[in-house]
Order: C-alpha cells, then structure tokens, then sequence
C-alpha cells in the first residue's frame, strides 16, 4: 500500500501542502531588498494553523539563495550561544570568523584562534560574527518557532534590537500563540516588538484545498469541495480529513467520526486546557446559541455589550472565532460540537 500523502505530525512539514504565496511573498520580497525596511516578522495563529509549515517554507527558498544563511533555534535554549555555535561550526562561516581574528574558544566552540584574545560576552560575539557576514555580503535568517515569554527569549529579542540599530543583515522569523507572543511583547524592554509586522495566518484557499483532494484522492469535484467545507480552511484539518479519507479508500463521508476525534484528541482538548474559566464560558455560549448571533450569545451570558466586546475581540486574536457585525462565529471545524460535549 502506497504510503498516505498526507499527516497529522505537528511541525513535520507534509507532502501535501496548500501554499500561502501572497503573504510568503512579502516577507521575502522585503527581506530581499537591497535596502531592507523589514528585519522581522512574527506569525502567528491558531493551534494547527500551519505556522511552523509556513516558516519552513519561506527559510528554505532563502536556504537555496547563495547570498543566504539560515539557522534555526529552539526557543528553550540559550538563544545567543546556540546562534554563536551552530554559526562557528559552518565551514565556511569558520574560516571567514577565524580570518577575522574571532576567537570563540571561551565558549567552548572549538574556534580558537593563536595571537587572538578571547572574546568573553556572547553578544559581542555574535556581533562580530554578524560583522564578518556583512563583509562578506551575506544575510543571515534565524528561525524561532514557538516562542514563549523567556529570560532567553528576552534576552536574544534584546540583543536582536541592538543588532538591527547597527543596521547588520540579521533578520528573524517567529511563530507562535498570540497570548505568548503578548507577554513577550509587552516585556519590559521589549516593546519594539510591538512594532514588528504579524502575519495572522487565516483559513486556506477552499479552491485550492478542492482541487488537492481531487487530484490526490481521486475524489469527484462534489466531493472535493463537501471536504474542503468541511476544515472550515483550518490547515490541520486539511491534513486531518485528506489523511483519514486516504484510510478509508477515497469515502470521505466514512471517515468524518475518526476525523472528528482527530481534531479533538490532536488539537481541542489542549486548546481547551489553555483556556480561561471566562473562555470557556464564552466559547460554550456561542456554540449554545445556534446562531452566532451576539444578542443571542449576551442573553445566554446575561452580559453587557461593553463586557461582551473584550472577550470578543480576544478570542479574534486568538483565531478561535470569526467576528463580523453583529455575529462572533466559531472559526474551527466541528468546534461546537466538541464545546456542547464538554457541557454535558
């Protein structure tokens, strides 16, 4: 049996991908300039909603680009020191780092150079390296996914600021949870983050979700496009339903229960687990009200407009409901479901 062209790994990047060209194209567009204007982006989104997919993408086009450098890091590490190593232990980037008399032995790195003195703070460390690189006309892209509110993450983001006050051709993609990227953000010190462009990743392409499951499983166009509906564009969902469809032979309609229990085992119950009494209050309201309807969803609540509009506006950011006027609809497949199941 062929193996399913499709997975439900978080992180792992799929066979079957639906693209997102525009916003891809301008993150590298204006990483691309000669004179850049934009040094960093962060994306961020729903669980499941193709972040780290995304990010892959882009750093691998820039990968094969000659006048490029990728590196990517964990976000629990020491950011600045695991920068500092996996730049020294690149060949090239060594010997460019060792004609420059960057002695890193200090660290531990190995890049001892004779007649030069160690050098004993990270950051200058990394600075001259980022020196060399410019030098040497190269860019460098680092790659965070998930970031978390840190003292590592606050001091790389620190550093970051000073490497870009320096105008040096260092630029940063993050993903991660809009509520971890918020307290990183409003850190003290930090609040040049605030400044930096956001990608919100939204629903896929339905087009283009119809056509990949009528070209891979073979389905008809009817059936293609029942599927597509049914992942509300939620890439997980994607993968998801195309994975369990492959399993049943191509009879989508027979594997909705196991895509049903994908969705809440892989993704629901810790989207659910992260959420506030408030939350989740909220979120069942909406899911009870049938409607979507904000008047119906206040009287379910017994709430005021103007105590309605925070946790409204929250769970937006969060990519968890869709708001338009008047209605505050849940964004995720077969999410009310699962809310009203938690209700009984």
């Amino acid at each position: 049996m062929a193996k399913n062209p499709y997975t439900m790994l978080f992180g792992k990047e799929p066979k079957q991908v639906i693209s997102r060209f525009s916003e891809s194209s301008v993150i590298i567009d204006n990483f691309c300039e000669e004179e850049f204007s934009e040094q960093m982006y962060i994306i961020t989104g729903v669980r499941g909603s193709g972040k780290t997919v995304f990010m892959s993408e882009i750093a691998n086009e820039l990968e094969h680009r000659k006048e490029w450098i990728t590196v990517e890091l964990n976000s629990e590490s020491e950011l600045l020191k695991d920068l500092a190593s996996k730049l020294s232990s690149e060949n090239t980037l060594a010997e460019i780092f060792k004609n420059a008399n960057i002695n890193l032995s200090f660290f531990g790195f190995g890049l001892e150079v004779s007649g030069a003195a160690p050098i004993t703070n990270i950051e200058t460390a990394v600075t001259k390296m980022l020196e060399s690189i410019q030098k040497h006309k190269k860019r460098l892209l680092i790659t965070i996914d998930e970031v978390v509110n840190s003292k590592h993450m606050s001091e790389f983001a620190g550093a970051f600021q000073i490497f870009i006050r320096k105008n040096l051709p260092v630029f940063l993609l993050m993903t991660g949870l809009y509520q971890n990227i918020d307290e990183l953000q409003n850190r003290r010190n930090l609040t040049f983050l605030l400044r930096a462009p956001k990608i919100i990743l939204k629903p896929l392409n339905m087009r283009r979700m119809a056509e990949n499951y009528m070209n891979t499983l073979k389905v008809s166009e009817d059936d293609a496009i029942n599927m597509a509906r049914l992942t509300k564009g939620y890439s997980f969902a994607f993968q998801a339903l195309g994975y369990m469809t492959y399993e049943k032979n191509g009879d989508y309609k027979s594997a909705i229960s196991d895509y049903k229990h994908q969705l809440e085992d892989f993704v629901y119950d810790k989207i659910w687990s992260e959420l506030s009494i408030k939350d989740r209050e909220f979120l069942i309201a909406i899911a009870q009200s049938g409607t979507g309807k904000v008047i119906d969803i206040r009287n379910i609540l017994g709430i005021t407009n103007n105590q309605f509009n925070p946790y409204k506006k929250r769970l937006e950011k969060k990519g968890l409901i869709d708001g338009s006027y008047g209605l505050a609809e849940l964004a995720l497949p077969m999410f009310e479901e699962y809310l009203l199941d938690k209700v009984e």
